[in-house]
């Protein structure tokens, strides 16, 4: 039986080589190639053919999300298991939706690194249990939501939305969030108008209606 031939993208040089050790304790497994961007990810893909790619999220150049979605429209074969330090469901539906064929925290345990390599190998989707968890809790949480205005809001712009109405101002969002000033303007645009309210009164009542927050926040 071939080995599964995997290339590591991770933009801390120290971080691939602990990966790089972990995978050499799995049986059939062999890593090709390292990345410490999408674009070179691309690159170690044309070059060595790898079954899958054990992606991060934060990296410069091209981000794992962005670098995940171009190789499934280049190399649809190839599996991408994200690994990262991100466990927030924003992170992880952009990731499934990118068509990654895996979802792992970092701080996994090395036989569920093994566990999600033969799932993805086989055609079929991995998320770790906590990953999994979060998951469906969030559809639990918005199936109730989905024909009504709120539905149209991705998790993104509901944590915002709660963020405002909690009294959070743009800059402190943005820090709380880890995005730009800009980002926060422009997700609360879009909050406004698919919302069809234009001011943050507006927004904070509407989000106590629905039960983002309580009268006591």
């Amino acid at each position: 039986m071939n080995p599964i031939r995997i290339v590591l993208a991770d933009d801390h040089a120290l971080v691939r080589a602990g990966i790089r050790a972990l995978c050499q304790t799995l049986p059939g497994v062999e890593v090709v190639a390292e990345a410490s961007d999408g674009s070179q990810v691309l690159e170690m893909i044309k070059a060595h053919h790898p079954d899958v790619v054990l992606m991060d999220i934060a990296m410069k150049t091209l981000n794992g999300l962005e670098a995940t979605a171009q190789i499934k429209r280049e190399f649809p074969q190839v599996r991408v298991i994200i690994l990262s330090m991100y466990t927030a469901e924003d992170y992880v539906l952009q990731a499934l939706k990118a068509g990654a064929s895996g979802y792992l925290p970092k701080d996994s345990a090395t036989h569920e690194l093994e566990l999600a390599l033969a799932v993805v190998i086989r055609g079929e989707v991995y998320l770790s249990p906590q990953i999994s968890r979060l998951v469906v809790q969030s559809y639990v949480q918005h199936a109730g939501t989905a024909g009504s205005p709120l539905g149209m809001l991705t998790p993104r712009q509901r944590e915002i939305l709660k963020l405002v109405a909690e009294g959070h101002n743009t800059k402190d969002i943005a820090f709380r969030l880890n995005l730009s000033v800009k980002t926060i303007e422009t997700h609360r645009a879009q909050i406004m108008k698919r919302l069809s309210i234009h001011d943050i009164p507006g927004l904070v009542r509407y989000a106590i209606r629905v039960g983002l927050v309580s009268t006591d926040n």
